[in-house]
């Protein structure tokens, strides 16, 4: 059994259903601090869904002689190095029906090459990988040129809130400088490397509720249904090509999830109805130039309408660059495969770190068992995702 291995079995049999952290953290910070790390839990939200964060920065050990003066310089040196972070979440979903499972969920099982249990692949193997990726890295360079850090979170599955978020939001406050960001979201299809991310889309959600006037089906005259009032705007909105996307986006996508009207009685006509819809954007369009033109389109049919709006994040991107291609080399070294840059999917807390950093990008194990019931990793995947780390780590040390 590898470290990798031992360590990410150590975190799934951590019940840590979103927001709880269930010591995961803990597990994290001995092993960071063993490596030099200073280590912060962040707490935020309410008593009765607190989130753990842990924000941990590695600071090199003190050689013995002249000891003030060789960490002056130290400490002089880390203010001019780049940061690598480190990201990722120890919540998972909810497990659903515990006589699906094949094996406890939190019970890490071994069959057929496969480690299963609630947050193999999301996202606990990942973490593993970082944290001995860094173990490995520190043993052959005790005094990197490259400053090194960890940003975790137990609310990255709910609301994401109390998280990521309120992390970035405080190392801004404190004038902290991130340049590098690794995600260990399961990024990858068939082989951990074979796709990463270096961007998302935004999302923009809305709750759309048109107003009429309720009455007997047999008397429409004396009533006015806000479904026909509305159904001409809404094929309308579906219709429109909100933009053409570009290089590395997909046009902004515009869907409707429900519809919701009806008094329960089939002679009734409703006073509203209520939709709503959500905005996956790139970055030709903006969240106020969509919020507009779709106000126009309401106008225009001449609705009486109340709208709310929810931005769940801004799309980013990060262009190629000194990230990216040592994500691309350590994968190309380690497994051989030409990685395939992407921006689909949904979002992540990468959304957070973007704001802060200006290049971030998902990298991790293959997802095609993520949220389901008998959630597992390959274990053939584990040990070089770790690989890919350190590699990483070695080739951005080298800048």
């Amino acid at each position: 059994m590898t470290n990798t291995l031992r360590l990410a079995e150590q975190l799934i049999a951590c019940p840590s259903v979103t927001p709880q952290d269930a010591g995961c953290q803990a597990i994290l910070a001995q092993r960071l601090t063993a490596l030099g790390f200073a280590c912060e839990t962040i707490e935020s939200g309410p008593v009765e869904a607190r989130v753990t964060n842990l924000w941990a920065k590695f600071k090199p050990k003190q050689p013995s002689a002249h000891a003030d003066t060789a960490q002056a310089a130290i400490d002089s040196v880390a203010k001019k190095n780049k940061t690598l972070v480190f990201a990722g979440h120890t919540d998972v979903v909810p497990t659903g029906p515990l006589a699906a499972w094949h094996s406890p969920p939190f019970v890490p099982t071994h069959a057929n090459g496969k480690l299963y249990g609630r947050g193999a692949s999301d996202m606990k193997t990942s973490l593993a990988a970082m944290v001995v990726a860094c173990e490995e890295f520190l043993a052959a360079h005790p005094h990197p040129a490259l400053s090194i850090a960890f940003l975790v979170t137990s609310d990255e599955e709910g609301p994401a809130t109390d998280g990521t978020v309120v992390v970035c939001q405080q190392l801004a406050a404190r004038g902290e400088t991130l340049d590098w960001a690794i995600v260990g979201e399961p990024t990858s299809i068939e082989r951990t490397g074979d796709m990463i991310k270096n961007g998302r889309r935004g999302t923009l959600s809305g709750k759309l509720t048109i107003k009429g006037i309720q009455g007997h089906i047999a008397y429409p005259q004396l009533a006015r249904n806000p479904i026909h009032l509305g159904l001409p705007a809404l094929a309308e909105l579906a219709a429109i090509q909100w933009d053409a996307g570009n290089a590395f986006f997909q046009p902004t996508s515009f869907q409707i999830s429900n519809i919701h009207a009806g008094t329960g009685a089939g002679n009734v006509i409703p006073g509203t109805v209520v939709v709503d819809f959500n905005f996956r954007f790139c970055t030709e369009s903006t969240d106020a130039s969509l919020k507009q033109r779709l106000v126009s389109v309401l106008s225009r049919h001449e609705l009486d309408y109340d709208l709310t709006w929810i931005l769940g994040g801004q799309p980013f991107i990060t262009p190629p660059g000194a990230l990216v291609a040592a994500v691309q080399q350590a994968i190309a070294e380690e497994t051989g495969i030409t990685t395939e840059l992407s921006t689909t999917g949904g979002t992540s807390d990468a959304r957070f770190i973007a704001r802060i950093c200006p290049e971030v990008v998902e990298c991790g194990p293959p997802n095609a068992t993520i949220h389901q019931i008998d959630e597992h990793v390959v274990v053939a995947d584990i040990e070089p995702l770790k690989n890919i780390y350190r590699r990483v780590l070695e080739g951005l040390n080298r800048l």
